[in-house]
C-alpha cells in the first residue's frame, strides 16, 4: 500500500464492499441529528433574524415577535403533515424532486432540483457562518478570523461526511441531543424562575434602539409600513423551516420500515423545533431583549453610543448568560452545543446533496460521475463539489450570516410549492380508479393536507420574494436559473450521446483495410515487441514509422533497419520544424482520405515503470499523441507495453498487498488460521 493510499485510509477509514450498504443504513434515533440538524440548528438563528429585523422600527415593534413566531410554528406543521405524506407516496428517495417530476413533468422536476441545490449550498454557508459568529461571542480569538475559521470548518465537515454517512450520524448525535438538551433545559430554568419571580433581564434590557432610517423616531408605524415590515420579519423567520425537506430525500438511508421511521423522525423534528423556536422568543421579551443589525442605532442605559469595537452577542448568547446567571457552566454549555449544531447542522445538506445528485446522475441532468459511492459507499464527488461551492460563498459574503440569510429561503419555498402541487395531482389520480371506501378516505384526507400546505407554502413564498428579492434573494433565482439551464444541457448532452452511438446495421459493416502503422523512435525491445505484435494482428498493410529530424540519426535508424531485414518497410516523415506528433496526424489523415472505408491501425511503444517521477520521464510524447489521434476519425490507437526492471516495485507492491490477511478475513473463510489463504483462495505469485 503506497502513502498515498495509507493517508487515504486513515482520512476515510477501511474500505466497505457494496454488500456492506445495509450496514450503513440508520435508526431513528441517529437519523434524527442527520437529517434534522438543520432544521433544529436553525432556530439558533431565525429569531435573532426576526429581532433583526422588527428591531428596524424601534423597541415598540417587538411585541409583534411572539405572533411571528406563532405564524412560523404554524407554517412548520403544516409543512411537516405534507411531507409525512410525502415519505409514504415516495420512499425512494427522490423528495421533491420525484414528486414534481411523476405529477408534473420535467421541467418542473428540474426546477425543484436546481432550487433545492441552491438551497443545500445556502444551507452549509449560513449554517457555518452562524457558528462561527455564535462561537465568536465566546472566543474573542475567532473575531475577525470568521472566514478562515468557517473555511475550515467546511473541510473538516466534508472530511467527516466521506467518512460514510453512519459514521458521521454517530458523530453527530451527540452534539445534536446537547443541543436540544441545552435549549431546552434553557427553557425550563426560564420558566421555573419566571414562575418565581426571579427570572433576570438580558444584559441589553436596558440599552435603547434609534429607529433606522426611514422609520418615524417613536418606532410606530401604521398601515403598509407595519404590514410590509411584519412580512419581512415573518420571510426572515421562515428560515426555521429549511431542512424540513431533508428527510423526504433521504428515506432510503432509513431501516426499514422506511416510510414509517422517516414520518416518525419528521414528526419528532417539528415537534421539537417549534417547541425550541417559541420557547426562545417567548424569553426573548420577557427577558427585555434588544437586538440591531447596526450597533451605531444603540445606546447604552446612559443614552451613549456604543463603542466602536463593540461585539453584539447573539440572542441565544444573551438569553443563556441571563438565565444561568450564576450557573456559568450552564451558559457555556448551550453557547458550546449551538456553535457546533450550527456548525454540523450543514450535515443535513451533506447527506441530501450527494443523495439528489446520485438521483439527477442517474436520470442524465448531472454529471454522472455524481451518481458513483466512494470507498466508503459515500458519494463522494457530490460532498466534494458541495464543500466547494460553500467555501466560495463564505468567502464572497465575508462569513456574514446576515448577508447570505437574504438569499436563503427562496429555494426551500420554490421546492415546496411545487411539491404540494404534485401531491395534489398525485392524490387526484389515484382517487380515480380507487375503489376501497377507506384507501378513498385516506387519501382524500392526505390531498386535503397537501392542499392546505399549498396554501400556506405559497403566502409565504409570496411573501419571501417581495420583501427579500432587492436584499439579495435574486442572486439565489439567478443560480437557480443557471443550475436549470445547466441541467438541461447536460441532459441535452447525454441524449445526443445516446443517439449517435444506438447500433443500426451499418456498424456490422466490416472494413474493407486495415492499414497499421507501427510508430518508431529507435530500434529497441520496445519497439520489436510493437512489430511482433502488429504482425500477429495480420493486417493488410504494415509499415513503420519514423520522424527525422536530425539527418545523421536518421541515416543510422535506417542503416540498422535495413541490416536486421525485419521484414516491415520503414517510412521515414520528414519534419524541418522538429514536429513530432503533426507529421503523424497528418500522415494518418491522408491514410483515412485515400480509403474511407478503410481503418488505420497505430501501435505505439510504452515504457511501464514503477515509480511516479519516473512518469514524468517517459512517454509525454505518446500521451499527445495519443490525445490527438482519438479526435482522427477512422484511426485505433494502441498502446504496446514494454515493463521496465522499475515496473517490478508496483507489482511487487500489488503482490504484497493481495496476500496481506485483512482484518474479517478468518471470518469470512478466505484464510486459515495459520493465515494462509485455503487452496482456492490461494494467491498465485
Amino acid at each position: 500500500m503506497g502513502a498515498g493510499d495509507v493517508s487515504k485510509r486513515i482520512l476515510l477509514g477501511r474500505k466497505l464492499r457494496s454488500s456492506q450498504l445495509g450496514e450503513t443504513l440508520l435508526p431513528k434515533r441517529i437519523a434524527l441529528p442527520v437529517f434534522a440538524s438543520d432544521a433544529l440548528s436553525s432556530v439558533a438563528y431565525a429569531p435573532d433574524e426576526v429581532f433583526l429585523t422588527l428591531s428596524l422600527a424601534g423597541v415598540s415593534a417587538y411585541a409583534f415577535s411572539w405572533k411571528i413566531g406563532i405564524g412560523v410554528a404554524i407554517v412548520m406543521l403544516t409543512v411537516v403533515a405534507s411531507y409525512r405524506q410525502n415519505v409514504h407516496a415516495y420512499p425512494s428517495g427522490g423528495g421533491d424532486y420525484e414528486v414534481a417530476t411523476v405529477n408534473l413533468g420535467q421541467s418542473a422536476g428540474v426546477t425543484v432540483a436546481s432550487a433545492l441545490l441552491v438551497d443545500y449550498v445556502l444551507t452549509v454557508a449560513v449554517s457555518i457562518s452562524s457558528g462561527v459568529q455564535n462561537a465568536a461571542s465566546a472566543i474573542p480569538w475567532i473575531q475577525g478570523r470568521q472566514v478562515e475559521v468557517a473555511v475550515v470548518l467546511v473541510v473538516v465537515l466534508a472530511a467527516l461526511n466521506l467518512r460514510g454517512v453512519r459514521e458521521s450520524g454517530v458523530f453527530f448525535a451527540i452534539p445534536t441531543y446537547g443541543f436540544m438538551i441545552g435549549v431546552l433545559g434553557m427553557a425550563a430554568v426560564g420558566a421555573f424562575r419566571g414562575a418565581g419571580g426571579s427570572l433576570p433581564d438580558v444584559e441589553s434590557a436596558h440599552d435603547t434602539i434609534i429607529p433606522a432610517s426611514g422609520y418615524p423616531a417613536g418606532g410606530h408605524l401604521t398601515g403598509l409600513a407595519l404590514v410590509f415590515l411584519l412580512a419581512r420579519a415573518f420571510s426572515s423567520g421562515s428560515a426555521a423551516l429549511t431542512g424540513v425537506e431533508a428527510i423526504s430525500n433521504g428515506v432510503p438511508a432509513f431501516r426499514k420500515p422506511k416510510s414509517r421511521n422517516a414520518a416518525t423522525t419528521l414528526l419528532l423534528l417539528g415537534t421539537i423545533a417549534i417547541t425550541m423556536l417559541m420557547s426562545i422568543v417567548i424569553l426573548a421579551n420577557e427577558m427585555g431583549l434588544r437586538y440591531v443589525d447596526d450597533v451605531a442605532r444603540l445606546r447604552d442605559a446612559n443614552g451613549d453610543p456604543m463603542p466602536v469595537d463593540y461585539h453584539q452577542p447573539t440572542v441565544m448568547a444573551q438569553l443563556s448568560r441571563a438565565v444561568f446567571s450564576g450557573f456559568s457552566p450552564g451558559f457555556y454549555f448551550v453557547l458550546a452545543m449551538t456553535g457546533i449544531i450550527l456548525v454540523l447542522a450543514a450535515n443535513t445538506a451533506f447527506n441530501g446533496f450527494p443523495v439528489l445528485g446520485s438521483i439527477l446522475a442517474r436520470d442524465g441532468f448531472m454529471p454522472r460521475a455524481l451518481g458513483s459511492r466512494g470507498d466508503r459507499l459515500a458519494y463522494s464527488n457530490g460532498i466534494l463539489m458541495l464543500a466547494g461551492f460553500a467555501v466560495v460563498l463564505i468567502i464572497a459574503f465575508d462569513a456574514q450570516t446576515t448577508r447570505l440569510i437574504q438569499l436563503y429561503i427562496v429555494g426551500v419555498f420554490v421546492s415546496f410549492n411545487l411539491s404540494q402541487l404534485g401531491m395534489i395531482r398525485h392524490w387526484t389520480r389515484h382517487l380515480k380508479t380507487e375503489r376501497d371506501p377507506q384507501a378513498r378516505r385516506r387519501m382524500m384526507r392526505s390531498r386535503a393536507i397537501n392542499t392546505f400546505g399549498l396554501g400556506m407554502t405559497a403566502v409565504v413564498f409570496v411573501i419571501v420574494i417581495v420583501t427579500k428579492f432587492l436584499a439579495g434573494a435574486w442572486i439565489a433565482i439567478l443560480a437557480m436559473c443557471c443550475f436549470f439551464a445547466l441541467m438541461k444541457s447536460i441532459r441535452r448532452h447525454y441524449d445526443n450521446v445516446s443517439q449517435e452511438l444506438a447500433a443500426d446495421e451499418e456498424d456490422r459493416i466490416l472494413p474493407t483495410k486495415v492499414h497499421a502503422v507501427v510508430l518508431v523512435s529507435k530500434l529497441h525491445k520496445p519497439t520489436l515487441r510493437a512489430l511482433a505484435y502488429a504482425k500477429a494482428t495480420r493486417p493488410n498493410v504494415l509499415e513503420a514509422i519514423y520522424v527525422a529530424s536530425d539527418e545523421a540519426t536518421t541515416k543510422a535508424l535506417v542503416q540498422e533497419w535495413d541490416d536486421r531485414n525485419l521484414g516491415v518497410p520503414l517510412k521515414v516523415l520528414y519534419s524541418p520544424y522538429r514536429e513530432i506528433v503533426r507529421p503523424i496526424i497528418d500522415y494518418a489523415a491522408q491514410i483515412r482520405k485515400a480509403n474511407p472505408r478503410g481503418v488505420v491501425a497505430v501501435y505505439i511503444p510504452e515504457y511501464v515503470v514503477g515509480r511516479w517521477w519516473e512518469q514524468l520521464l517517459h512517454n509525454q510524447t505518446a500521451l499527445r499523441l495519443k490525445g490527438k489521434l482519438l479526435f482522427t476519425p477512422g484511426v485505433m490507437v494502441t498502446s504496446v507495453p514494454y515493463q521496465l526492471q522499475s515496473s517490478e516495485i508496483a507489482r511487487d507492491r500489488a503482490r504484497r498487498e493481495a496476500g496481506r490477511v485483512k482484518a474479517g478475513d478468518l471470518r469470512r473463510g478466505t484464510v486459515r488460521s495459520g493465515g494462509q489463504a485455503p487452496p482456492s483462495k490461494q494467491v498465485h505469485r
